[in-house]
């Protein structure tokens, strides 16, 4: 015979609900460095602090909507399609109370978020040059930032620029010097090409020699 402790609950109100939230990580290449796009906050917690453009799910509202919503009002950012990178789900994480993140990654180049830059509430922030800037931030982005760079350095390390952050043409050393920038070291130059060469496109034309000799110009390989 069932008990009332071994009932079913009758109702999804009978279960205790956290909140969710939607946070993204956008990641970009600029002064030679991996850095990554911070807002500043309003509301009453970590008021004017920074953090990653993000926001909690409206009612019967989809994450990716949600997602597109923060940065368009959190960042002036539009037009993006970012991808679900984790759900972060420490019941500490956040000391606002018990909050979800469904984490979103995207990899913007800095000419399209020189609009949003112009908002002195937006920024970019170091990801390896200003460790106190990330690590402080508030809601376990600084955790959030860790694995987006984690999944970017993972796509860098097997295609040619899949964030598209080089404008087109380019040459292998241009390609290689970004490939560096987002691992975080320096890569074995023949190695790279060997690599890099079958995935893209000769465009059969030369560089102008303006950073030294002139170089066979390329384009990232159409995936058919």
């Amino acid at each position: 015979m069932k008990t009332s402790k071994d009932a079913p609950a009758t109702s999804l109100l009978d279960y205790p609900r956290p909140s969710v939230a939607v946070d993204t990580a956008v990641l970009t290449v600029a002064d030679g460095s991996l850095q990554v796009l911070l807002v500043r906050r309003g509301g009453e917690h970590h008021h004017g602090e920074r953090a990653l453009p993000g926001t909690f799910l409206r009612e019967r509202e989809r994450l990716s909507d949600a997602v597109l919503r923060s940065l368009r009002e959190k960042a002036g950012i539009s037009g993006r399609v970012p991808r679900q990178l984790h759900v972060f789900d420490e019941p500490e994480r956040d000391d606002r109370g018990w909050v979800l993140s469904v984490a979103h990654v995207d990899v913007v180049p800095l000419a399209e978020l020189e609009g949003a830059l112009k908002s002195d509430g937006v920024r970019l922030a170091f990801v390896g040059g200003e460790p106190e800037v990330v690590a402080g931030l508030p809601y376990g982005h600084a955790e959030i930032v860790g694995k987006a760079v984690e999944w970017l350095r993972a796509a860098y390390a097997e295609a040619p620029d899949p964030g598209a952050l080089l404008e087109e043409p380019f040459t292998l050393k241009d390609l290689r010097e970004l490939h560096e920038v987002v691992a975080g070291h320096s890569l074995m130059r023949d190695t790279f090409r060997r690599f890099m060469e079958p995935q893209l496109t000769g465009t059969g034309q030369m560089s102008d020699g303006t950073r030294g000799r002139p170089s066979r110009l390329w384009v990232r390989a159409s995936v058919s």
